[in-house]
């Protein structure tokens, strides 16, 4: 076994990093190597930066530093250093659903042009919203449904998400009042987080798990929701297709284009163009076959759902389509 054949199980991705090899170009394989030993405090989490007093660490063989200068524990550091990473997680993931929202919101008004593909959807989440939609236009179901959104991430009462009630059962509910764990609106938890972890303020590590998973929460039952519901409304509910993917789907004699990221509402416009008769007959003018649209890691899988775009591959890989110098 040759050391490519080490790093990954994937015949292309060997091949393409013995070229990156060869061509003098460092890939996240090489930058982990350079990385070792890695960070032994760091990969216990008990080293804490998150005041000015520090940077503080606590010796994992149990003597002395046993606090940090705050007087923060192995737990409490280690409890901090987690809801931190949870807070950074939701924050990507629910703003993702809030630019969703807010393209709805633009396109309802006709200020964007993002027609609604799937007004059975549509008609579905208002249901579950307890929106009323008989005898009324699809745009003004939107609208209502847009007004819900955005109580979600920013209303200032002591209420479960509007999303979170409508889509779990009561029982499960109970369960998450009971343990103090209902998510109020997305953001707010997302901000304790930042607040409860910063020095004077929380130093219970149960106490900081538990708005942890109150953010998580408000992040699997809002933003990431919103972001689903809201997409197969304005792009089309998904339906199973049979795909090609690696890096072998980059053609040649196209220009490729690589969709990568989180934002269905850039790529699908970029499918647009991509399709566009006069976009193909100017491929076609440079000497180009025409476009390859592919898609890379998460909205790649949006668009072989909803288009049949082929995947190149995931987060790993992208430094390597790059390298082909087909992109």
């Amino acid at each position: 076994m040759n050391k490519f054949e080490k790093k990954s199980i994937d015949k292309a991705t060997q091949k393409l990093l013995e070229i990156a090899e060869q061509e003098g170009i460092k890939t996240a394989w090489d930058r982990l190597e350079e990385q070792q030993p890695q960070c032994g405090y760091g990969q216990l989490g008990i080293c804490c930066r998150n005041c000015l007093a520090g940077p503080c660490r606590i010796n994992p063989f149990g003597g002395e530093p046993k606090r940090g200068v705050c007087g923060a524990t192995a737990d409490t550091i280690v409890a901090r250093n987690l809801v931190r990473m949870i807070a950074a997680g939701a924050a990507a993931h629910s703003d993702h659903g809030r630019h969703v929202a807010i393209a709805m919101h633009n396109a309802l008004k006709g200020e964007a042009n993002y027609p609604i593909k799937d007004e059975k959807k549509l008609k579905e989440v208002a249901k579950k919203l307890a929106i009323e939609t008989e005898g009324k236009k699809k745009e003004e179901i939107g609208e209502e449904i847009i007004k819900k959104v955005f109580l979600d991430f920013g209303k200032q009462d002591e209420e479960p998400i509007n999303f979170l009630k409508a889509y779990t059962s009561k029982k499960r509910q109970e369960v998450w009042e009971k343990s103090g764990l209902t998510p109020r609106n997305i953001d707010r938890e997302i901000v304790e987080i930042m607040h409860r972890t910063h020095i004077g303020v929380d130093a219970d590590p149960l106490s900081l798990i538990a708005q942890g998973i109150r953010a998580s929460l408000g992040d699997g039952w809002g933003g990431s929701l919103i972001a689903t519901e809201l997409q197969d409304i304005l792009f089309g509910t998904p339906e199973i297709k049979k795909g090609m993917v690696n890096l072998g789907v980059l053609k040649e004699d196209q220009v490729n284009i690589i969709v990568h990221g989180h934002e269905a509402v850039l790529s699908e416009k970029i499918i647009e163009a991509a399709t566009d008769p006069k976009m193909i007959e100017y491929a076609k003018d440079k000497g180009a076959e025409g476009i390859n649209v592919c898609g890379m890691c998460c909205t790649g899988i949006e668009l072989l759902m909803r288009h049949g775009v082929p995947m190149v591959g995931n987060y790993l890989q992208q430094e390597l389509a790059i390298v082909t110098g087909a992109v």
